[in-house]
């Protein structure tokens, strides 16, 4: 099976699950759990949990590198983690609220760090897919590893897509800057806020058009309102959310990138695509944290009926 290559951070998250508003300047009582998160490294594992061929290129810090191999390992994704002796793994405290929104406080520890350095091309022997996330691109050295990794995939014929992950970085960055150089990727998986910030546009059906126009495919985050899909300035497709009861929407981004993927790489339509990206995305919303759990949903139907169709 054609493999996909992600390129991004691991990182610790520390989850609070609020039960009522925050109370600034004296204590809220929340549900507070430690899981291994990082936007790339989710979509690894619920990739890998999805059946596909999964490598990582990040790095750990010195602090809790062995546990994220470990958790990497264990979820069937292969890792090809650095390990900064001289820095702690990056860290997300995500206070999320009682509608399952989410407010994050980040440190990127060693994963500010992540470089050419950290690079070999055989890491795209056997690759299909390259995803790369906006975090890798927001500054040095992470920024020359993401041209030098396009660069060659797009020699070698292997598509690449691309996530903006964060407004505030993306605002920082530049949106000009940004498209320039993402120019190689042929998909682009922005939220809605990002796809109006990288377009300018004033609804989502215009910005995911614009955004196709330039990058091939672009495929737009809806959230509970499902997700679009452009190819070549035009809609082409639109996938409802699945019914969800809303836990915790830290990684559910990720996960429907890997759903999309993954369907891709056993030979989906960009609709069937779609539809796996919004099952994924609906169950990362139902349970707390950023990773697949061993708790057995039945979400992928569009992939396993692809599956299915392709094997008889």
């Amino acid at each position: 099976m054609a493999g996909l290559l992600v390129i991004g951070d691991v990182v610790t998250d520390i989850v609070a699950i609020c039960a009522e508003p925050i109370a600034t300047g004296t204590d809220t009582p929340a549900d507070i759990v430690l899981r291994p998160g990082g936007s790339c490294a989710n979509t690894a594992c619920w990739a890998a949990h999805l059946g596909a061929d999964v490598r990582i290129l990040a790095r750990a810090g010195y602090d809790t590198a062995d546990w994220h191999i470990a958790q990497l390992t264990s979820a069937g994704v292969t890792p090809h983690v650095r390990v900064d002796r001289e820095r702690p793994t990056a860290v997300v405290i995500a206070m999320v609220d009682p509608s399952g929104e989410r407010t994050m406080l980040t440190n990127r520890g060693a994963g500010r760090h992540l470089g050419v350095a950290d690079w070999a091309a055989s890491l795209l022997d056997g690759v299909a897919l390259l995803h790369v996330s906006g975090y890798t691109l927001f500054a040095e050295p992470g920024l020359e590893l993401a041209r030098l990794a396009m660069r060659q995939a797009a020699e070698r014929g292997v598509q690449i897509s691309v996530d903006p992950s964060s407004t505030r970085f993306l605002g920082e960055f530049g949106v000009e800057r940004f498209l320039e150089e993402t120019a190689p990727a042929r998909i682009v998986f922005p939220n809605l806020e990002e796809a109006l910030l990288l377009t300018g546009a004033a609804d989502a059906t215009a910005a995911a058009e614009a955004l196709s126009a330039r990058y091939g495919t672009a495929v737009v985050k809806l959230g509970a309102g499902g997700a679009l899909l452009a190819e070549g300035g035009r809609v082409a497709a639109r996938a409802p959310a699945p019914a969800a009861e809303v836990v915790d929407s830290t990684g559910a981004g990720d996960a429907f990138a890997a759903g999309f993927l993954a369907a891709l790489l056993v030979g989906g339509s960009p609709e069937t695509a779609l539809q796996a990206g919004c099952a994924a995305g609906a169950a990362a919303v139902s349970q707390v944290g950023g990773r697949p759990t061993n708790s057995g949903f039945t979400l992928l139907t569009p992939i396993a009926e692809l599956g299915r169709k392709l094997h008889h």
